[in-house]
């Protein structure tokens, strides 16, 4: 499965972790960034991830502060449906 992730400076250790996880289930991961804790703007990679999905990733992962600023700048492209998930009964009902 290709996955791609992106995240925001607050985000970067925690998707790092990520990231390892899901190479080591086998998955295809593609990290578009951010990769330090320097102030970044969320909008950039949320789009880069959607872009991603767009093109033909089966799944996309953001990471910022709160969630809220990823999804919705995410959910600025036509064929994305970003949701906030905490737990794997959220994200089924989020598909």
């Amino acid at each position: 499965m290709k996955i791609t992730i992106g995240s925001d400076h607050a985000g970067v250790e925690y998707k790092s972790k990520i990231v390892q996880f899901l190479e080591e289930q086998k998955h295809l991961v593609l990290d578009v960034g951010t990769f330090t804790k320097e102030s970044v703007d969320y909008p950039k990679y949320a789009h880069l991830v959607a872009k991603e999905v767009e093109s033909g990733a089966d799944f996309g992962v953001l990471i910022c502060g709160s969630g809220n600023g990823v999804s919705m700048a995410a959910n600025k492209h036509k064929s994305i449906r970003a949701a906030i998930c905490w737990s794997e009964e959220i994200t089924k009902l989020a598909r």
